[in-house]
C-alpha cells in the first residue's frame, strides 16, 4: 500500500491553496478520510484496474484510492487551483496518480487507458447526472462506476416502477447496468455542507442486458415516454405510433410511463427500431 501518512491534513491543503468552494463547479469538499476510505472499499475489485475520479477537491478521496489496490489512478480536475493543490499527493504516490487538468465532459475516459476501467467520484452536482448519461452510453467499457449524487438522484437511479422517484434516468439506468445504493452520506460530511443529504450508488454493467436494443433508440422511446409525464401513452408516444405501436405491444394505450416496466420499454424499443414486426 502505498504510504500517504506524510500528507498535511486536507484542512490545511484547503487552506494554503485558498480552496474556497465555487459554486459554478458545484463543489462540495470531502474531509473525512475514513469516509472517503468506505467509499474507496463500496467500489468493490479494483485490483488492476485505471481508476477515474471526477472532480478531486483538494484529494480526499483521491488519496483513498492511491492507497486501494487500484493499479492506477487518474483524477480529472477542471479548477487550476486543485490541481495545484494535488501536486504533493502526486508526488507521495510513487507515480500511481496522475493529474488531468480538463472538464470531464469533453474527455473521453476509454481513450486515456486500456481496461479494466472504474470511476469513482464524488460527482459536481450540477453535472452528475450528464456525465452519467454519457458513461452509461458506453457502460461495457467499465468494471464499475461508483459514484456520490444527490440522494434524489440515487433514488431516481434504484426506483421501481410505479413509484415516485421512477422516471427516465431510472429506465436507462437499469437498462444498461446494475445499480444499487451502497452508502448514504449527511451534509455534515462536507465543506460547506450542501443543502441535501447525498448517497453513493454503485453500477455494473448488467449482465442480461438485451443485445438487440441499441441506447440510441431507448433514450428515444423514454424521451418521449416520460417527456409528457402526465398525458396517457398513446399521447406521448404518438410520435412513434401511438395506439397502435403500443397495442402491438400488448400494453394497454390508457396507461402512464411510470408504471412501466423495463421489461415493457425494451419491447417498445425492439418494435421502434423495427427488430419486431
Amino acid at each position: 500500500m502505498t504510504d500517504l501518512s506524510a500528507l498535511p491534513p486536507l484542512r490545511d491543503v484547503i487552506a494554503r491553496y485558498e480552496l474556497r468552494t465555487r459554486k459554478a463547479l458545484g463543489q462540495h469538499f470531502l474531509c473525512d478520510l475514513n469516509l472517503t476510505r468506505r467509499i474507496a472499499e463500496v467500489a468493490g475489485d479494483l485490483s488492476g484496474c485505471t481508476v477515474f475520479e471526477i472532480g478531486s477537491g483538494p484529494g480526499g478521496l483521491t488519496r483513498a484510492l492511491v492507497e486501494s489496490d487500484a493499479k492506477r489512478v487518474v483524477a480529472i480536475e477542471k479548477d487550476p487551483r486543485c490541481v495545484k493543490a494535488l501536486e504533493d499527493l502526486v508526488a507521495a504516490s510513487e507515480g500511481k496518480l496522475e493529474v488531468i487538468a480538463g472538464d470531464a465532459l469533453k474527455t473521453d475516459l476509454p481513450k486515456l487507458a486500456a481496461a479494466p476501467r472504474a470511476i469513482v467520484a464524488n460527482l459536481p452536482y450540477n453535472i452528475g447526472t450528464e456525465l452519467l448519461l454519457g458513461w452509461l452510453k458506453n457502460m461495457t467499457q467499465y468494471r464499475s462506476l461508483t459514484l456520490m449524487f444527490q440522494s434524489e438522484v440515487v433514488d431516481r437511479l434504484c426506483a421501481a416502477p410505479g413509484s415516485k422517484a421512477y422516471g427516465r434516468l431510472s429506465v436507462i439506468a437499469q437498462f444498461c447496468s446494475d445499480v444499487t445504493r451502497v452508502l448514504d452520506v449527511p451534509a455534515a460530511a462536507f465543506t460547506p455542507p450542501p443543502k441535501v443529504s447525498s448517497a453513493v450508488a454503485h453500477l455494473t454493467p448488467r449482465k442480461d442486458r438485451p443485445a438487440d436494443i441499441d441506447f440510441a433508440t431507448m433514450e428515444k422511446v423514454t424521451a418521449f415516454a416520460f417527456g409528457q409525464r402526465r398525458k396517457m401513452l398513446r399521447s406521448s408516444l404518438k410520435p412513434l405510433g401511438g395506439e397502435a405501436l403500443l397495442n402491438r405491444a400488448g400494453i394497454d394505450p390508457t396507461r402512464r410511463a411510470e408504471t412501466l416496466s423495463l421489461e415493457e420499454f425494451e419491447m417498445l424499443a425492439r418494435l421502434t427500431a423495427g427488430i419486431v414486426t
